[in-house]
């Protein structure tokens, strides 16, 4: 199978100029300390809809004949592709129908039917989706606009690449979040051919990483299941033609768990203020949990690849990355029934300094003896040392304390 050279990702990179945004690359110094080597974040959630994108749904679309854009566009979508052919269809004058997986996000479903598509709802995944999609294309003449696996999609991706080397010419690594490989892959196409030396690090979220068995076996394997908060990567089935780019040209594919993309979406929000996704968070995670080694020094860059999150999706995302980060715990007190009781257990965490959240009194669970009654806590504090002081100080006090999964 050919793969793509640098001259496509030029081109592509012409024919998106005044529409695609030059997103900004900036230094973290908080990353950079934990990881001992510089860091910049690439940040395509400013990008035009939110995410990269739209760099390669427009390519796509734009190349296409008067004939074939009358015919009108469609596309498959947990939301950030959805956005992106839906805007690039909208500013070339096609119609544009998108599949959605049931429970997509509000907020993405909302912004692609704002940017004029049609919604239609197909599975519970973006593989099923695909399938509703391609059925329709078959039926209706409509042109499949794939999320990734299309030269000209790929060859869109892929000018992320050229403004990064523009912006920073001494990046060592780059570190980007990958679903089906469109990104992954145009981005080594461009940066393979300027700078061979480089490295290319796709992350996956561990529940719907379907590279490594792919990788194993030397040709794409579909997972049964993908279960993660990271929408935007859960495809269950590499591309044929990303998976050749991605085998050839990238140099290793590692994963993060959910709880690591909670405290990377955490350190993201409060140290620069980003509001990014769970997959936009990818390669953050990655860094931050050491899954990508990096060489002390070598200035490293990590793609925020989208930032179209839902705020209830991040409320929870949040507390997720507060407790992974122990900053944030869930307790269950056993105390006396009797009056004050409760008062007393709030007065002992209230002397160490933690602050409580929310608080549920139970005195009928058939867990409880005669007497006794159940408190469910969740108490925000400092830090690891704090959570445990706190908790060692109500063992202390005579309380059974049970700490709660979040």
């Amino acid at each position: 199978m050919d793969l793509l050279s640098l001259a496509d990702v030029e081109a592509a990179r012409e024919l998106l100029a005044g529409i695609a945004t030059k997103t900004p690359l900036i230094e973290s110094r908080p990353i950079s300390e934990i990881t001992g080597a510089p860091v910049w974040l690439k940040c395509e959630n400013q990008q035009r809809a939110g995410s990269y994108k739209v760099r390669g749904a427009y390519t796509r679309i734009a190349r296409l004949s008067e004939a074939e854009r009358k015919r009108g566009v469609v596309a498959a979508s947990a939301g950030n592709h959805a956005q992106g052919v839906a805007l690039a269809a909208g500013l070339l004058g096609a119609s544009s129908t998108v599949f959605m997986p049931e429970g997509a996000p509000l907020p993405k479903v909302t912004a692609t039917r704002g940017y004029g598509a049609a919604i239609e709802y197909a599975g519970t995944t973006v593989d099923d989706a695909l399938e509703a999609a391609k059925n329709f294309a078959l039926a209706t003449g409509a042109v499949l606009i794939h999320p990734f696996d299309h030269p000209d999609v790929i060859a869109g991706q892929g000018t992320v690449g050229l403004e990064i080397l523009e912006q920073l010419p001494a990046a060592a690594t780059i570190v980007t979040a990958t679903g089906g490989g469109g990104l992954v892959s145009g981005l080594a196409v461009a940066t393979k051919a300027l700078r061979p030396d480089i490295r290319i690090v796709g992350v996956q979220a561990s529940g719907a990483a379907a590279y490594p068995p792919s990788l194993a076996a030397g040709a794409p394997v579909k997972l049964d299941r993908g279960v993660t908060i990271a929408d935007g990567i859960a495809v269950l089935r590499p591309g044929d033609l990303t998976f050749a780019h991605v085998s050839k040209l990238v140099d290793e594919i590692v994963t993060v768990t959910d709880e690591d993309l909670s405290a990377a979406l955490l350190v993201l929000l409060e140290r620069h203020k980003m509001v990014v996704e769970p997959a936009g968070g990818a390669a953050v995670a990655a860094l931050l949990t050491g899954a990508c080694m990096v060489e002390p020094g070598a200035p490293v860059v990590a793609i925020l690849s989208g930032g179209n999150i839902d705020p209830m999706l991040l409320l929870r995302v949040i507390e997720h990355g507060l407790a992974a980060a122990g900053r944030f715990l869930r307790l269950a007190v056993h105390c006396d029934d009797r009056p004050g009781a409760l008062a007393r257990l709030l007065g002992e965490i209230a002397d160490q300094r933690a602050n409580v959240v929310d608080v549920s009194h139970s005195r009928h669970s058939p867990r409880l003896s005669f007497g006794e009654a159940e408190v469910a806590l969740s108490v925000e504090t400092r830090g690891p040392d704090h959570s445990a002081a706190l908790i060692s100080a109500l063992r202390g006090a005579g309380y059974r304390v049970d700490p709660l999964s979040y």
